[in-house]
């Protein structure tokens, strides 16, 4: 078997929800990062690309279903790289990463570009199409930014509740307090506002140009409140319950974002085709899926898993990037793990940086590779649960640690 590893990351800045990305389509901010980490591979001929995977979460708007594809041509990439679209919901790009993995590992490819996308923003509202002609009620347009739609009557109720209502019910079944996820939410601003001013950012992200002389250049995460403490975010309302059971609110759950991530996987060889050496090879993945309202909690059982395959044990790791889809869905799989927070996004999450659904995976990918090189570190976890009952998980090695 071949060995897989990563060369090179980056992603753009995340955008918030009608922010300063809203006016670019999610094909072009795909198509950026597309291109830049071409542009970084000095020794690469395009046309030696095995394969483009992005994931995306929605695919029901201007991705156009396939977004890799549209990416890669957008790109000006050769038209001979083919691009195929990966859709596991908040872990669709972690996926791509991981079908691109064991491609390499069976020499199926040396070089592999993978990320993913989404434009939360831009997500399209669907008007379904009627079981017969010219219906005579009025019909409902659904929102695709989020969450589940159109579902199917045969699901149970426990199951379709929302991902709010998800969480309080996790919260609950691990005596979360509020208190509790209001300290981790600001934990996740004060890093991640830490790390852009030590520049850890710097080489992880493109600016993304205005789509206008009247537009604004983002060049950091657009949902970064620095201010934030556990103080402050306490005074917000809850959104999902109201009275005395009710924990989850706004700050204390990743925001809704646009924004693009993407990654070089490839094999031993790929340091010749690209001009670049590995950060860090890919030694471990995991699936996993429970009841969907748990959702939050899958991430425990994918990054054992991985861990396992990997031939190595919490006790070994030194990093991890869990995606902060809300602050209880994280504590409860900390506190199952038994980590210590410290080693847990150094260099803050979700609830901060942002959410983009499709692009969040290989976001939590390439900042913990770049965290193991920067750090002499040797093992690390980058893991994100997912909608509707899964998580995935992936274990890196950094075979150039000290010590």
């Amino acid at each position: 078997m071949n060995q897989a590893y990563v060369y090179d990351a980056v992603r753009t800045p995340f955008g918030k929800l009608g922010g300063a990305l809203s006016g670019h389509r999610p094909d072009d901010l795909a198509a950026l990062v597309v291109r830049t980490l071409v542009e970084r591979a000095p020794a690469l001929d395009p046309a030696a690309i095995d394969e483009v995977y992005l994931g995306n979460a929605n695919g029901a708007g201007e991705e156009n279903r396939n977004v890799a594809r549209m990416a890669t041509l957008l790109a000006g990439l050769p038209v001979s790289v083919p691009g195929a679209t990966v859709n596991r919901l908040c872990g669709s790009s972690l996926d791509a990463a991981m079908i691109a993995s064991r491609q390499i590992e069976v020499g199926e490819g040396d070089v592999l570009l993978v990320g993913g996308v989404e434009s939360m923003s831009r997500a399209p509202w669907v008007l379904p199409k009627t079981e017969r002609p010219f219906p005579m009620q009025n019909l409902e347009l659904a929102n695709t930014t989020l969450g589940w739609r159109l579902v199917n009557p045969e699901m149970p109720d426990e199951w379709t509740v929302s991902l709010g209502e998800a969480t309080e019910q996790l919260r609950e079944k691990h005596g979360i307090t509020r208190e509790e996820q209001d300290e981790f939410a600001a934990r996740s601003h004060r890093l991640a506002a830490k790390a852009w001013d030590e520049g850890r950012y710097d080489d992880l992200t493109v600016h993304v140009p205005p789509v206008s002389r009247k537009g604004v250049e983002l060049t950091r995460d657009e949902t970064i409140r620095p201010d934030s403490t556990p103080e402050s975010l306490a005074g917000l309302r809850t959104v999902f319950r109201t009275g005395e059971n009710a924990t989850v609110t706004a700050g204390n759950s990743s925001p809704m974002n646009d924004g693009a991530s993407a990654v070089w996987l490839g094999s031993e060889r790929g340091a010749e085709l690209l001009g670049r050496q590995p950060i860090a090879r890919i030694a471990g993945r995991g699936a996993a899926a429970n009841e969907p309202q748990f959702f939050g909690e899958a991430p425990v059982r994918a990054a054992e898993t991985a861990l396992r395959r990997a031939g190595i044990t919490w006790d070994d790791v030194a990093a991890v990037e869990l995606n902060e889809a809300f602050a209880a869905q994280s504590l409860a799989c900390l506190r199952q793990w038994g980590v210590d927070q410290e080693i847990v996004n150094a260099w803050g999450g979700a609830i901060a940086l942002g959410h983009p659904l499709g692009a969040s995976g290989t976001r939590a990918l390439g900042t913990l590779a770049r965290r193991l090189q920067e750090s002499g570190q040797r093992w690390g976890v980058a893991s994100l649960c997912i909608g509707v009952g899964q998580g995935l998980a992936v274990v890196l090695e950094n075979q150039d640690a000290r010590g």
